[in-house]
């Protein structure tokens, strides 16, 4: 799997499925990682990927993809729902839906770079977090 969109999508289908193994050996060793949280390591990343996925059942739709050489864009609508306590909050039972992006550089068919943006306080809000 060498095309950056279908390294980023089979990150999506990770995702979604709930794979956190799948995910993570997407990336290569020396990835970095940036998010709402801050930015890390894959290893730094792996629990609050395990979180999003089984505290708020995250689901990403793609809307839209760029791709220019080893970069990817890609839009999405960001789903879930609070079911287990996320850092320290809920779970309240209550849906979530967000504009998500993130920005991926592949190289060699693997994530060696990401960053992602999202909406928090209106997830928070949605989720009923204070």
């Amino acid at each position: 799997m060498n095309n950056p969109k279908e390294v980023v999508l089979a990150y999506v289908d990770a995702f979604n499925r709930r794979d956190l193994d799948k995910l993570c050996s997407l990336f290569t060793e020396d990835a970095c990682i940036w998010g709402v949280l801050g930015w890390g390591t894959v290893e730094q990343a792996r629990p609050v990927w395990h979180d999003l996925m089984t505290c708020l059942q995250i689901h990403l739709k793609v809307e839209s993809m760029l791709s220019e050489g080893d970069c990817v864009a890609v839009r999405y609508t960001e789903s879930g729902r609070s079911v287990q306590p996320f850092r320290g909050q809920g779970p309240t039972g209550n849906s979530y839906e967000l504009l998500a992006m993130e920005w991926f550089e592949v190289q060699e068919g693997r994530i060696s770079r990401r960053w992602g943006a999202r909406d928090s306080a209106a997830q928070n809000r949605q989720l009923g977090f204070s």
